[in-house]
């Protein structure tokens, strides 16, 4: 007789089935977490740019008088921030409003996920989509709790 040794097919597809289980449920957990990873670079870097501003305004008595994010970069870099990442967390670039005339207010805002403007209601959004909002020292709409 002969001792045919290995797997039957039934087994394989047992394992495959059990493998591509697992691969369906992590997938997507792997995929949030990517995209919270993202969120959250894209809050610390408008803290660090916040500050920036809040530094360059107590030596100047005013928040830079600029409209846009390529007019304030190199006001405040190197001196206020050592490097200025010019996008979020997705890759988008920043949207920067600023007072031109009294130079009394400031805003950074992230497209999120899509790079879409969205509906700005201020506090807490639970889409990745949704714009995080930073103006004048704080968050004005920020991500929290479970993201879609």
């Amino acid at each position: 007789m002969q001792n045919n040794s290995g797997f039957t097919l039934i087994e394989l597809l047992i394992v495959v089935t059990i493998i591509g289980l697992i691969a369906a449920m992590a997938i997507p957990n792997l995929v949030n977490a990517v995209d919270k990873a993202k969120q959250r670079k894209t809050m610390g870097d408008m803290r660090q740019l916040g500050s920036a501003v809040e530094m360059y305004a107590v030596e100047n008595n005013t928040y830079p008088k600029v409209g846009s994010y390529a007019a304030l970069a190199p006001l405040i870099q190197p001196t206020y921030v050592k490097t200025v990442s010019g996008t979020d967390g997705w890759n988008h670039g920043w949207v920067f409003t600023g007072d031109t005339t009294n130079g009394s207010e400031y805003t950074f805002v992230s497209l999120g996920k899509d790079g879409k403007p969205s509906v700005v209601t201020g506090g807490a959004t639970s889409d990745f989509a949704c714009d995080i909002v930073f103006a004048n020292g704080q968050f004005f709409q920020w991500p929290s709790g479970t993201q879609t």
